[in-house]
């Protein structure tokens, strides 16, 4: 036997009576119970009693209600004790350190990578924080040299002991500034770059002759570049550029590279 219930929008306990008599005391109070616990606004129940087992099934209206009432319950965030927080450490730990003494060398190869993999990603969206927007190049256009010219530079150049340097923070702010400062009684600068990596030392030179709109001299192999400022070089006013980074910033940065 199978019977279509269809109950209004409301008690369900009181429209439980429109089961039918014909069913045994026994289900008849199951049903009734088991209406009065379920208190939907209007359920369509399917009631199945064949070989005297009572089984009931939602329509798909139902089941739609009862997936979108519990899609809009929030799971609560319960916060963790300094305790909890330090027992899960340990956990981890524990669980790292079986690993990495574990007598099967691909789990310690394996493990190795994904701890590799894990550093590079956070390394990577450390790095991101200090990129700074490149404002637009403006136009220029570098002084053209004779042979006379640039060997005179390059030897006043290399006589200087003064000179401006470039540490383990790069090129920032500050080392264009003193680039401007130096360039106000002398026509050129020397740069030393140190530590500097094999071949960093280009990636300097390119990127101080975009913010100080210099000429580049000579590159040395001991890391040294001479620049000369120009014939018509005019002191800027703001002489740090905006699109570099701060000297804390920049130390920051070369912790996480």
């Amino acid at each position: 036997m199978r019977l279509v219930l269809r109950l209004p929008c409301q008690d369900p306990a009181m429209n439980a009576l429109l089961v039918p008599s014909s069913l045994t005391s026994g289900p008849r109070e199951i049903v009734l119970k088991w209406l009065h616990a379920r208190r939907f606004s209007s359920p369509s129940i399917e009631l199945n009693t064949e070989k005297d087992v009572v089984r009931f099934r939602f329509d798909q209206e139902t089941r739609k209600r009862v997936d979108q009432t519990k899609a809009k319950r929030v799971v609560k965030k319960f916060k963790m004790s300094k305790k909890a927080k330090l027992n899960e450490l340990k956990f981890y730990r524990l669980k790292a350190k079986k690993k990495m003494r574990s007598p099967n060398p691909e789990v310690r190869i394996r493990y190795k990578h994904e701890k590799a993999k894990r550093k590079e990603a956070w390394l990577i969206e450390k790095l991101r924080n200090f990129e700074v927007p490149k404002d637009p190049d403006e136009p220029h256009d570098p002084e053209i040299l004779t042979e006379e010219e640039k060997f005179y530079l390059k030897r006043t150049g290399e006589k200087k002991k003064k000179y401006v340097p470039v540490g383990r923070r790069g090129v920032f702010g500050g080392v264009v500034l003193n680039m401007h400062l130096h360039w106000k009684k002398h026509e050129t600068v020397k740069v030393v770059c140190r530590p500097c990596k094999p071949g960093q030392i280009h990636e300097y030179t390119a990127e101080l002759t975009r913010l100080s709109r210099g000429n580049v001299i000579d590159i040395k192999p001991d890391n040294t570049v001479i620049f000369y400022r120009g014939k018509n070089y005019v002191q800027p006013d703001v002489m740090s550029p905006p699109d570099t980074l701060s000297k804390d910033k920049a130390l920051e940065k070369y912790r996480y590279e």
